[in-house]
């Protein structure tokens, strides 16, 4: 039997997301920026929620086009949170716009997202070896850091629990467990 982490359920969706997203290093500036949405939408809601709105997201949102919706008018968030397909929380639809305009001044800043976040870890993904889901944690110290250095950058919705659970997703940290098909772990 093939042994996954134990988050996962049966879902072929989730399977699939954990199979060949999760812990996979992300150096795509678009796709950093969905996850940094998904991943601020998630707050307070399991991540499977938010995995099967996916792409009601992206087709609400301009396939996460950071340029457009960077530039979205303040009403924009009117029609958003009339869409059933969305996680209808003001607080979260705005600050896609808010994160938008400060990931975008990160990219000016740094040359990309991409170059700013990898920086963290001197482009290289931290493998942690756990040998059963409690020990994953839910932050660490890099959590921390990078969550303050976001917030004081303007981003919101991304406290170090979102921020660790944004490593994990974009591969900056491999958290699957030892026994996992996809771990990296010797």
């Amino acid at each position: 039997m093939v042994e996954r982490c134990g988050w996962v359920n049966e879902d072929p969706l989730y399977i699939d997301y954990h199979d060949k997203e999760w812990g996979v290093p992300v150096h795509d500036d678009q796709t950093l920026f969905e996850f940094l949405i998904l991943e601020g939408a998630q707050a307070g809601l399991s991540w499977y929620t938010v995995l099967k709105k996916r792409e009601n997201y992206r087709v609400a949102l301009d396939g996460f086009d950071v340029d457009i919706i960077a530039n979205y008018p303040p009403e924009k968030v009117d029609e958003l949170i009339q869409n059933e397909g969305l996680i209808r929380n003001r607080r979260k639809l705005e600050s896609v716009i808010t994160n938008a305009q400060a990931f975008k001044r990160v990219q000016d800043e740094f040359g990309s997202f991409s170059a700013y976040l990898w920086g963290y870890v001197q482009g290289e993904p931290i493998v942690n070896c756990w040998s059963d889901l409690q020990q994953v944690p839910a932050n660490t110290p890099l959590s921390d850091q990078i969550s303050k250095d976001l917030k004081k950058r303007g981003f919101k919705f991304i406290g170090t629990t979102i921020i660790y659970a944004y490593l994990q997703a974009t591969g900056v940290v491999n958290d699957h467990i030892k026994q996992c098909i996809c771990s990296k772990c010797s």
